[in-house]
């Protein structure tokens, strides 16, 4: 079936709790869950209720492991490698908490990161006195030997630490990890990735990838319930890591053979509802054929960045290699930027996200298995209308 009939369709849509008045082109910010994930949760958050001691103090060990197996299946890893959080930006903030790192230290990142991270490392450098080096990866990215050259061009005898996100957050680029993690381990620098775009949206195999230290989320791509993500980490470095809340599980009298686990899985009563969806998560995906739904979103994001050009005269930031089910575009702007997105959702009820970026301005699409062509159209007719002073 051609993707434009089979993408975005209203069986499809039926499926979400989306809003039909607005045009969702942004699932990579704030992944939309299907209902019938959200009833999961739900279910969960009863049986906690009708027995609150039983289920947080008796059954939680044992449920969060049946939901760690199934994510460990699905990412490749052993599941005692692998750990729950609410969100990647707290589990990399407790492997850069961490690490010990000196003044003469220096980590190598990109121009291309999460904010929220770069934040997080510029914080813990001018606290510690390490070098944190964004270095520039030129658009548009042609081949993985020019990312690959360019990148290690930042490299010295001082960096300690290789931080990469695998998909960007505000370029949506396919980064060449497995490459990057396999030149940093001969070179015996640490590598942690920030995979939040990740799992559901291109297959993740964290044993062939081998960084030393990965996290993902599950309620992006995934459409998880919000509030679940994971941190992978290399047995061989689990003993530097340190949790952010120190609770039961630290010093534990009944320590397991995991110090990860014990360290990270409890720290302090939370809802852990979101966390146990994970095996009906994956049967979800499963049984819709979401890699199928992947591979046809990925054409449709191919035809927008074709139909970006035509009728935006908007180039793609990197060739196709590099381009998922995310594109975003560079353009001229001259302005308030949040006012002026606020002002273009409530105009045309388009939920898209316009970004600062190195002191140039973009926008990015995320396309998942609800949208369709003629959404991206009518984006595209939207954008000539409110900015056609710019164009």
């Amino acid at each position: 079936m051609h993707y434009d009939m089979y993408l975005g369709s209203n069986e499809i849509k039926s499926l979400f709790h989306l809003d039909r008045n607005v045009t969702y082109l942004n699932h990579g910010s704030f992944g939309a869950c299907p209902k019938e994930l959200l009833n999961t949760q739900f279910n969960f958050q009863k049986e906690l209720e009708k027995e609150p001691v039983k289920h947080l103090a008796f059954d939680i060990v044992k449920n969060l492991e049946k939901s760690r197996i199934a994510l460990s299946h699905y990412v490749n890893c052993d599941k005692d490698d692998v750990v729950y959080f609410p969100n990647p930006s707290t589990a990399l903030n407790t492997v850069l908490r961490s690490l010990k790192l000196e003044k003469e230290d220096e980590v190598l990142s990109t121009n291309h990161e999460y904010g929220a991270m770069d934040k997080a490392w510029n914080y813990l450098s001018k606290k510690i006195g390490f070098k944190y080096i964004n270095q520039k990866i030129s658009v548009p990215l042609t081949t993985k030997d020019f990312f690959i050259k360019e990148f290690f061009k930042g490299i010295t005898k001082k960096t300690r630490v290789i931080f990469l996100s695998h998909i960007t957050s505000p370029t949506g680029l396919i980064f060449p990890i497995k490459e990057i993690c396999k030149i940093a381990r001969e070179k015996k620098i640490i590598t942690i990735i920030d995979g939040a775009h990740v799992p559901g949206h291109i297959k993740l195999d964290l044993k062939k990838l081998n960084a030393d230290f990965y996290s993902g989320a599950c309620h992006k791509w995934m459409c998880s319930p919000k509030g679940v993500a994971f941190l992978y980490s290399n047995k061989n470095l689990q003993h530097l890591i340190e949790p952010l809340v120190i609770s039961w599980g630290y010093d534990s009298e009944n320590a397991s053979s995991s110090q990860l686990l014990d360290y990270l899985q409890w720290q302090g009563t939370n809802d852990i509802s979101a966390y146990l969806t994970i095996p009906e998560t994956i049967n979800f995906l499963k049984k819709n054929n979401w890699n199928e739904k992947a591979k046809k979103c990925r054409e449709l994001n191919l035809w927008a960045v074709n139909k970006m050009q035509q009728e935006l005269s908007l180039k793609p930031l990197a060739n196709s290699h590099f381009i998922g089910q995310m594109s975003s575009y560079l353009f001229d702007f001259k302005g308030d930027l949040l006012s002026n997105q606020l002002e273009f959702y409530k105009k045309y009820k388009i939920q898209i996200p316009f970004f600062s970026w190195n002191d140039n301005t973009l926008f990015r699409i995320s396309v998942q298995a609800y949208n369709n062509k003629e959404e991206i159209e009518y984006f595209i007719h939207c954008f000539k209308d409110h900015f056609k002073a710019n164009i």
